[in-house]
C-alpha cells in the first residue's frame, strides 16, 4: 500500500518536483524558450520531445497545477520499491509521449508532467485488480474518492489542455500495472515453496 521506505520515496518525489521547479526557473531566467522542446506531433524533429516534455511547463500556473498530483501519486506509486517505480515511470513516460506524438494536433507542442500524474493514478487504480490485492483496492477506492474527477481529463473538451497526454499517460499506467503484476506472478512461481497459477 505504502512505499517500504517512505523517507526515501518522499525524497525521490520531492526531488523530482524540485527538478521541475528548477527547470521552470531556468526557462524564465534564460531566454531559451525551453517549452519548444516538448512533443511536436508527427514531426521527426519533435520526436525527441518525448524525453523532455514531462519536465517542461507553460509557466508557473501550469507547474503549480501539476505539483500536488505529481507529489502524491509519485510517492504512492513507489509501494513496490523505487526500482519498480523507475520502470513504471519509464513505461508511462514513453507510452504517453508516443501517444501524444501520434494523435495531438499537428504543429502543437505539448509539455507538462500531467501525463505522468495520470499514468501513476491509473497504475494505482488498477494494480489491485491485476494483483487481486484487497489493500491495493482500498487505496484505489480512496484515490477515486479524492481524485476521481481528475479522470475526466482523458476526454477532449478543454481547449489548451492535452487530453491526449492524459489519456495515453493513463494507458501507460494501466500497461505498467499489468506488466508489474505479470512480473510479480512469475517471480512468485519461481520462488521455492510457492504455487504457480
Amino acid at each position: 500500500m505504502l512505499p517500504p521506505k517512505p523517507v526515501a520515496a518522499g525524497i525521490v518525489a520531492l526531488s523530482f518536483v524540485a527538478l521541475l521547479y528548477l527547470i521552470e526557473l531556468v526557462d524564465v531566467i534564460v531566454p531559451a524558450d525551453l517549452d519548444m522542446g516538448g512533443v511536436t506531433a508527427r514531426s521527426l524533429s519533435g520526436l525527441d520531445g518525448i524525453l523532455w516534455a514531462p519536465l517542461l511547463h507553460h509557466g508557473w500556473s501550469h507547474l503549480f497545477a501539476n505539483t500536488v498530483p505529481v507529489l502524491v501519486f509519485a510517492f504512492l506509486a513507489m509501494a513496490g520499491g523505487i526500482g519498480q517505480w523507475v520502470a513504471v515511470t519509464a513505461t508511462i513516460w514513453i507510452v504517453g509521449g508516443l501517444g501524444v506524438w501520434l494523435t495531438a494536433p499537428a504543429g502543437v507542442v505539448t509539455v507538462g508532467a500531467s501525463g505522468l500524474a495520470f499514468g501513476w493514478l491509473a497504475f494505482l487504480l488498477v494494480r489491485g485488480i491485476f494483483n487481486r490485492s484487497i489493500a491495493q483496492l482500498l487505496v484505489a477506492v480512496v484515490l477515486m474518492f479524492i481524485w476521481g474527477g481528475m479522470l475526466w481529463g482523458v476526454l477532449p473538451g478543454n481547449p489548451g489542455i492535452s487530453w491526449q497526454g492524459h489519456l495515453f499517460g493513463a494507458l501507460g499506467g494501466v500497461l505498467a500495472a499489468w506488466i508489474v503484476a505479470r512480473t510479480d506472478k512469475t517471480k512468485a512461481a519461481k520462488t521455492p515453496g510457492s504455487l504457480g497459477a
